[in-house]
C-alpha cells in the first residue's frame, strides 16, 4: 500500500456537517467484522454506527462496493454512580465483533463500566392476518370472530434492528480499556487499569478475575494495565501491556489467577536517551497479536515495535512513527498530548502495519521492504477516487515545497483509531468526527 492508495471518504457516522460537530460526534473506536463486509464505529455520544459494503454490481464487476450506513443505535447512556458520586460517560471505548454464526450479527461494545452484547438482524417480512388482532394490532372482540384465518408473511421494506442481548455490568472498579473475544467464542475478557476479568457469553451476573495487579496499599502503585488481547488461535493464552512499557504473556492453564506471567517482554532502556519524559513515552497504548499468532505489535508514544513470541529480551523490529516530536516533548506534556493513546493495526497478511499521528497523518510500515509512508486524512485532499500523496515533515533548515514544518503541525487533529480490512487493502481511519475509507487503486 505504498503510493497507489485510492481514497473514498465517508463523512462522520451520522453524516453530519463538519461545522456542527460536537464533542459527542468524535469517533472513539473503529472495527471491521471478520469478513470485512461490515465496519462499526463508536463515538463519545454512546452511539454505534455500522456501515455495510455494497455488493458488486453486475454493470461494474471490477468496482468494489462502497460502505454505506447500515444501522445506527444508541449503545450506552450517561449514568451516575450515586455511591461514589461519579459520572459514568456514555463514550464507547471499544467494539469487538463475534464471528457470524447465522443470519444475524453480534458485537460487544463497552464504555468505562459496562459491556453489552448486541444482536443486529434484518427483517424484510411481516406477519399479517391474525385471528385475535386487527391490522393495527388491537385485540378484536372474540364474539365477532367467526372464521379461522392462517396468518401469512408479507414482504416489507428492509428493517435493521439492533437489540441488546446481554448486559455485563458491576464488575469493574476502574475504567475498562480493552475487551477481547476468545478463540473459543464462548468467553471474552475485559480489562481495566488494575484487573482483567474473564466472562462467559451466557452468564452476565458473574465473571472470573484472572489478573489483579492492585497493591494492598494504593500508594505503592507503580504501573497500570493499558491494553489486553487474547491469542488468535490458543484460547488459553493472552497478553497485556503496562504503563511501564512491558508486555506480559499469560497462560490460563498454569493457574487460575494469572498473577505470574509465562513470558515477560521488555526492552532494556538506553541510558543515553533517559529524560524526564522517558517513563511517560514508554507507556504502551495498544497491543495486538498478528493474525498468525507468532508476533505481538505494541504502540508507545513515539514508536511501533514488533515482538517475536520466542524472544523476550528485545523487539525484532522498531519503527519510528514521529521521531521529529522528540524535541517537542516539553510542549506536548504541557498541552497533555503526550498522554494520547494511539492504536496500531496489522494488514490481513501481517506484512504491513499502520498507526496514527498528528495533523491527521497516519503512517504505514512495510515489514518486508522496510519502506514507510506518511499519508494525510483530510477533507481538503480527499476528493472521491483521488490518489493520496505521501507527506513529509521537515525538522529544520530549508523546507521544500511539498514538506510541512514540524512547527506548523496541528496537534488538535490526531488519528488515534484505525482499522484494516481482514483480507483486502481497505483501511478505515477516524479523524476526530470524520470517518475516511481508503483502498488500493483499482485499475
Amino acid at each position: 500500500m505504498e503510493e497507489d492508495i485510492d481514497t473514498r471518504k465517508i463523512n462522520n457516522s451520522f453524516l453530519r456537517d463538519h461545522s456542527y460537530a460536537t464533542e459527542a460526534d468524535i469517533i472513539s473506536t473503529v472495527e471491521f467484522n471478520h469478513t470485512g463486509e461490515l465496519l462499526a464505529t463508536g463515538d463519545k455520544g454512546g452511539r454505534v454506527v455500522i456501515f455495510q459494503r455494497e455488493q458488486e454490481s453486475k454493470n461494474q464487476v471490477h468496482r468494489r462496493g462502497e460502505y454505506n450506513v447500515y444501522s445506527t443505535f444508541q449503545s450506552h447512556e450517561p449514568e451516575f454512580d450515586y455511591l461514589k458520586s461519579l459520572e459514568i460517560e456514555e463514550k464507547i471505548n471499544k467494539i469487538r465483533w463475534l464471528p457470524q454464526q447465522n443470519a444475524a450479527y453480534f458485537l460487544l461494545s463497552t464504555n468505562d463500566k459496562t459491556v453489552k452484547l448486541w444482536k443486529v438482524s434484518e427483517r424484510d417480512k411481516r406477519p399479517e392476518g391474525y385471528n385475535l388482532k386487527d391490522e393495527e394490532g388491537r385485540l378484536r372482540d372474540p364474539a365477532t370472530i367467526t372464521t379461522l384465518r392462517v396468518p401469512v408473511l408479507r414482504p416489507m421494506d428492509l428493517m435493521v434492528e439492533a437489540t441488546p442481548r446481554r448486559v455485563f455490568a458491576n464488575a469493574h472498579t476502574y475504567h475498562i480499556n480493552s475487551i477481547s473475544v476468545n478463540s473459543d467464542y464462548e468467553t471474552y475478557m475485559s480489562a481495566d487499569d488494575l484487573r482483567i476479568n474473564l466472562w462467559n457469553f451466557e452468564i452476565t451476573n458473574q465473571s472470573f478475575n484472572i489478573v489483579d495487579i492492585k497493591p494492598a496499599n494504593m500508594e505503592e502503585l507503580t504501573e497500570v494495565i493499558t491494553a489486553a488481547e487474547f491469542h488468535p488461535h490458543h484460547c488459553n493464552t493472552f497478553v497485556y501491556s503496562s504503563s511501564k512499557g512491558t508486555i506480559r504473556l499469560c497462560d490460563m492453564r498454569a493457574s487460575a489467577l494469572c498473577d505470574r506471567h509465562t513470558k515477560f517482554f521488555e526492552e532494556p532502556e538506553d541510558p543515553s536517551n533517559r529524560s524526564f519524559f522517558s517513563e511517560i513515552i514508554s507507556s504502551i497504548s495498544d497491543v495486538k497479536f498478528s493474525h498468525s499468532g507468532r508476533y505481538i505489535m505494541t504502540r508507545d508514544y513515539l514508536t511501533v515495535k514488533v515482538w517475536d513470541l520466542n524472544m523476550e529480551s528485545r523487539p525484532i523490529e522498531t519503527y519510528q512513527v514521529h521521531d521529529y516530536l522528540r524535541s517537542k516533548l516539553c510542549s506536548l506534556y504541557e498541552n497533555d498530548c503526550i498522554f494520547d493513546k494511539f492504536e496500531c493495526v496489522w494488514n490481513g497478511s501481517d506484512s504491513v502495519i499502520m498507526t496514527g499521528s498528528y495533523n491527521n497523518f497516519f503512517r504505514m510500515f512495510d515489514r518486508n521492504t522496510k519502506r514507510d509512508v506518511t499519508l494525510e486524512a483530510s477533507r481538503e485532499n480527499s476528493k472521491p477516487r483521488a490518489i493520496l500523496k505521501p507527506r513529509k515533515v521537515c525538522v529544520g533548515g530549508k523546507r521544500r515545497k511539498d514538506e510541512i514544518s514540524v512547527d506548523s503541525l496541528d496537534f488538535s487533529k490526531k488519528i488515534l483509531h484505525t482499522a484494516w480490512h481482514p483480507s483486502e487493502n481497505i483501511i478505515a481511519v477516524a479523524a476526530t468526527n470524520n470517518l475516511y475509507i481508503f483502498q488500493d487503486k483499482v485499475n
